[in-house]
């Protein structure tokens, strides 16, 4: 397992639909484990493919130590609303407001190459559902009001800075166990940042 680049608001592949992944390979396992790894060394509690320069329509997620990977995923139903802070590890120190459903039914492909469907609620919803708008091109700051995405556009102005080429290395040494890290972002999910690719 490796731990991978992250892709940075800027990037291209970050504004791009990803085309459905024909087959569970060796290398769409392998790609999985290495998502896996970097989301926890980011502290992160979902990736998507895209956030690593990957074009495969796959994410990764881990809240409350459920990890959790899937394939091909889509949104069968969905109930509830509630405002919520997101934030993501393509857009590091940016945070917004975004109104997501806080019940969701999804259906996917496994690792093991079969269907399968899960309900998720709360935290896992919202990220789920964050997850799923990176493998459409979609970016949380899309939700935001006109006058919020300026000021918004501003502030990443500054921090962009930072990241040459669009890529966030992420520092060796620098992440806790998946254990900690899990047991920080349950402590106060419903008000704490959420930064999945996220």
């Amino acid at each position: 397992m490796a731990v991978l680049d992250i892709r940075v608001l800027g990037d291209p592949i970050l504004r791009t639909r990803t085309a459905p992944t024909p087959a569970v390979t060796e290398a769409v396992r392998a790609l999985v484990a290495d998502m896996f790894e970097t989301m926890y060394a980011a502290e992160g509690i979902g990736l998507a493919a895209p956030q690593v320069g990957c074009s495969e329509r796959v994410f990764v997620m881990d809240v409350d130590e459920n990890p959790l990977a899937m394939i091909n995923p889509e949104i069968i139903e969905r109930e509830g609303s509630e405002r919520a802070e997101e934030g993501c590890l393509s857009i590091p120190e940016i945070f917004g407001d975004v109104d997501r459903a806080t019940r969701v039914v999804a259906r996917a492909t496994g690792l093991d190459g079969k269907p399968f469907e899960v309900e998720l609620t709360d935290l896992a919803a919202r990220c789920m559902q964050h997850e799923l708008d990176h493998l459409d091109g979609k970016l949380f700051i899309d939700y935001m009001s006109l006058l919020k995405r300026k000021f918004t556009a501003r502030k990443w102005e500054k921090e962009a800075a930072s990241y040459p080429g669009f890529i966030r290395k992420l520092e060796p040494g620098k992440q806790r166990s998946r254990r900690s890290r899990s047991r920080d972002k349950s402590a106060n999910s419903a008000t704490a940042p959420f930064e999945p690719e996220l």
